[in-house]
């Protein structure tokens, strides 16, 4: 390949890629055309690319940027997985293919420049709650003590109310109301 050419493709790496700060490696050798097909299609769905890279260029595109610490992990065929809301989501769809397909390797994965190594750290990362998913836990967290003051406000007057509830129905039905 002549050095216009490779200089092309880095340049286009650098653009494709440019703003990514998140992404996971996959080795797809192995996996037979309507399999790897089926694959593309449902990642697709999900907003989730997948871009075969060439490697020795893919490091020379990712040198210096948020992608950097994946260039260990280029070796043999490799495509980067990125998209969705959270690499965690794109983590959780690959480890659910990787259990239907044999043939897909999980290589490693980045997440604001920390490095996952291989099928393990996939795993480990697809198992880190989304974004969506820890804002909830925080506002649970937040709320959590004010629901238990609310509850424990509420309690005594629900319990009186309850009392004079039953004193009502009671007189309307012309019971008499004994002392307690």
């Amino acid at each position: 390949m002549s050095k216009p050419v490779k200089e092309m493709m880095i340049a286009d790496y650098q653009k494709r890629f440019a703003g990514i700060d998140s992404a996971l490696l996959i080795d797809i050798r192995g996996m037979d055309a309507n399999d790897n097909n089926a694959f593309r299609i449902d990642l697709r769905k999900k907003d989730i690319r997948v871009t075969v890279v060439k490697n020795t260029l893919a490091r020379q595109a990712f040198s210096g940027t948020a992608l950097q610490a994946i260039t260990g992990a280029l070796e043999g065929p490799v495509a980067l997985v990125y998209g969705a809301e959270s690499v965690v989501e794109v983590a959780r769809e690959l480890v659910e293919w990787a259990r239907k397909a044999d043939d897909l390797d999980l290589k490693g994965a980045i997440l604001d420049g920390e490095y996952f190594e291989g099928k393990a750290g996939v795993v480990r990362l697809s198992e880190y709650p989304t974004r969506p998913e820890s804002q909830a836990r925080i506002v649970q967290l937040v709320l959590a003590p004010a629901s238990s003051l609310a509850g424990a406000v509420l309690g005594p007057g629900s319990r009186i109310l309850a009392v004079v509830k039953e004193i009502q129905e009671r007189l309307e039905k012309g019971e008499t109301i004994g002392k307690a």
